[in-house]
């Protein structure tokens, strides 16, 4: 008679600690969860897929019938091919899913790397979602507000006579960019507090590190932008600019927690503590009792000396 074997169940290490494959089979559960949940958001969206694209375009100044159709005013959004609608919703719908389902998959990339903290480090896993969803949504939002003033200015180039014809997919990959672009670095702020609440910086290098950030976030704002205007780099520079100093002042506060908790938190493995020398005042001398003496010490003669000593010892 056949029996089944019974799957032992094995309890979880307290430390988070797994051999390879189980790290692996994790990393897989966690993408499939995130990959299901852009794709379900994906598909509801294509049922608004005209609504969301009239939204994304609604920045872009159209040309209107009767209206002066050339020079740098406006422009008239076409398709280019045949499979344009196509791949357009398509964009469309990934792009939504993306945006909408951004708290699932960010939950599950934290869940993923949360197990490896310490326990008392895993109460921060809902406060990293509940506030880099909102910030992602922020920076989406600063993208979407900047895009009309972009595309005045990349339009207003255009010399008198000739129109602007402009394809859809490439008004949307543009906005795209724009709100993946706005909406990641809008993170890097909460990305250096989960560092220090991690120990790996503190509130005082970042402080030093102020003016290096300056100038990093005004080069990345004026490379990661895909439009050329200075309006698309100061709106994504100046929010992670004040982003920033305010992680700068959560860290600080974090630090100063720490400290009271433990004196020695901002020391590294090998530095030492610093020592009190401050010197104190001597309590009362106790007493010591004579050494008793030698023989013939205490008849009162000299001692005898063995090789330079006043005794054979």
């Amino acid at each position: 008679m056949l029996k089944f074997a019974r799957k032992q169940v094995k309890e979880k290490d307290p430390e988070g600690r797994m051999p390879l494959g189980e790290h692996l089979r994790e990393l897989r559960n966690r993408l499939a969860k995130a990959v299901l949940a852009i794709v379900v958001v994906g598909i509801v969206a294509l049922f608004w897929s005209d609504e969301i694209v009239g939204f994304l375009t609604d920045p872009v100044p159209k040309c209107v019938e009767g209206g002066t159709r050339t020079g740098g005013t406006c422009a008239n959004l076409t398709y280019m091919d045949i499979m344009s609608p196509f791949s357009t919703t398509v964009k469309v719908a990934f792009l939504t899913g993306v945006v909408v389902s951004a708290p699932v998959w960010l939950y599950q990339l934290w869940a993923f790397i949360a197990p490896g903290l310490h326990r008392n480090e895993k109460k921060y896993t809902y406060w990293f979602v509940g506030v880099a969803a909102p910030l992602f949504v922020a920076g989406a939002y600063t993208a979407y507000v900047v895009l009309p003033v972009s595309f005045k200015v990349l339009l207003g180039i255009t010399p008198d006579g000739f129109e602007n014809l402009l394809s859809l997919d490439t008004i949307l990959d543009f906005s795209v960019r724009m709100v993946l672009v706005f909406g990641v670095a809008f993170e890097v702020p909460l990305v250096m507090v989960m560092l220090n609440f991690a120990k790996v910086v503190t509130g005082k290098q970042m402080v030093r590190w102020w003016r290096a950030v300056l100038m990093g976030v005004f080069v990345f704002g004026a490379i990661a932008t895909p439009s050329t205007d200075p309006v698309g780099m100061l709106a994504l520079s100046g929010p992670i600019i004040v982003l920033y100093f305010i992680a700068v002042g959560i860290a600080m506060l974090n630090d100063k927690r720490r400290a009271r908790k433990d004196p020695d938190a901002q020391l590294d493995d090998d530095e030492a503590s610093e020592l009190d020398l401050t010197p104190e005042a001597v309590g009362e001398i106790e007493p010591v009792g004579a050494r008793r003496a030698l023989p013939e010490q205490a008849n009162g003669s000299a001692p005898r000396q063995l090789n330079g000593y006043d005794d054979i010892t």
